[in-house]
């Protein structure tokens, strides 16, 4: 787990966890764009990922690992005793609502963009078919055919996800499966069980990863008080590497500051 504090005194904290086949690297922009704004941040790699990274096992590990990593993010989050904020991408955005909805964390909001609630590319042809097969599948790997070119429009971008950590979207079956379910359990979510606090959703109009269409039913079926939707025309999955990724962090920044000063806090 990694920390990059504001200079002087902190107006939040800020967790961000990433997506699937990602790292913390990905993220340098968004990080050093939230520490200018007077935002501590904290963040590290989910099991198996970046310098974590396990060959052998990297999208095998049971999402029992990826669960304590996301309560662990934000147990260090809330040390600074400072309003707290998660962000989420991806797979990462789903592990965020999943532990909300069992834990209910105080945060003072949360920011999840192109949520994995449902895939419109599936990990290997004969996906569904092994996923209900035995468990003599589980171990079956099946590549997740996702590109740098399907994630981002911008050069720049992708560019910024090129590092030593190889990019890897192979995964087994027993990791699909554990998906899946999770993705169930959330769409299938009562409204009662899921707390009520400020959400902003962000999807991108030309993701060619996920169902963006499903990210709406879930939000609207929630019914939060307090919500913000926001789908970017022309965007791909990866939106903090998008050509619009300025615009984008500005809708965020005032999403965070507008919901700190509900709760009484002077934003400069």
């Amino acid at each position: 787990m990694w920390k990059w504090e504001a200079d002087g005194q902190a107006k939040a904290v800020v967790a961000i966890l990433h997506g699937a086949y990602e790292n913390h690297r990905w993220y340098a922009w968004l990080i050093e764009k939230l520490r200018l704004e007077g935002f501590h941040i904290v963040m590290g790699d989910l099991p198996n990922h970046g310098v974590n990274v396990g060959f052998s096992r990297v999208h095998d590990e049971d999402f029992k690992e990826y669960n304590k990593y996301t309560r662990h993010l934000m147990e260090n989050a809330f040390s600074y005793n400072l309003p707290v904020f998660l962000i989420g991408h991806g797979l990462g955005a789903t592990l965020l609502l999943h532990t909300m909805q069992k834990r209910k964390y105080e945060c003072a909001g949360i920011i999840i963009t192109s949520p994995w609630l449902q895939l419109k590319l599936l990990p290997g042809k004969l996906s569904n078919a092994l996923t209900s097969l035995s468990a003599l599948t589980a171990n079956v790997k099946l590549t997740h055919e996702i590109t740098l070119e399907s994630l981002t429009r911008s050069v720049e971008g992708r560019d910024e996800m090129k590092d030593e950590v190889p990019f890897s979207s192979v995964v087994s079956v027993k990791w699909y499966r554990e998906l899946q379910q999770m993705m169930r359990t959330l769409v299938l979510l009562p409204k009662a069980e899921f707390p009520n606090m400020p959400m902003l959703v962000m999807t991108a109009e030309k993701d060619k990863i996920t169902e963006t269409k499903q990210t709406r039913n879930w939000l609207h079926q929630m019914e939060f008080t307090e919500f913000q939707f926001k789908e970017w025309a022309n965007c791909y999955h990866n939106l903090f590497h998008e050509v619009e990724r300025d615009e984008i962090f500005v809708y965020i920044r005032d999403f965070i500051n507008n919901a700190l000063r509900r709760i009484g806090y002077i934003i400069e």
